[in-house]
């Protein structure tokens, strides 16, 4: 997996990439057919008091996944950015589970009424 982290009008620490590469982990843990995700720190000043946001952009095969979390505590960021990865990595591996066993059951031993041969009444 490819983790790229990127700061925006904030500088990123050792501590911060470490957190967000463990935090990551379990993500990965979850679902192990991710190309890369992309993490933007980035430091608000706009309103009256300092806003941290922590964007992710995940790629997988065919599927592009964007979380984003603001609080005012950049690891209190970070960590709810990692949970709501989380939750959409694991509905999209349910819903491709669910895929795989839709088809299941039609392997030709039950035929469709519509096609069944009926033999005339003698």
């Amino acid at each position: 997996m490819n983790v790229s982290i990127s700061g925006h009008h904030i500088s990123i620490t050792d501590a911060m990439d470490l957190a967000i590469r463990e935090k990551l982990e379990k993500v990965e843990r979850h679902f192990d057919q991710i190309q890369s995700i992309q993490v933007i720190l980035s430091l608000d000043n706009s309103g009256a008091k300092k806003s941290h946001k922590a964007e992710a952009i995940m790629r997988v095969s065919g599927k592009e996944m964007f979380v984003q979390a603001l609080d005012d505590d950049m690891y209190k960021a970070i960590n709810e950015m990692a949970d709501k990865l989380d939750r959409q990595v694991r509905k999209y591996k349910t819903k491709l589970e669910s895929k795989k066993t839709q088809g299941a059951g039609r392997d030709g031993r039950y035929e469709d009424a519509s096609t069944a041969e009926v033999e005339p009444a003698v």
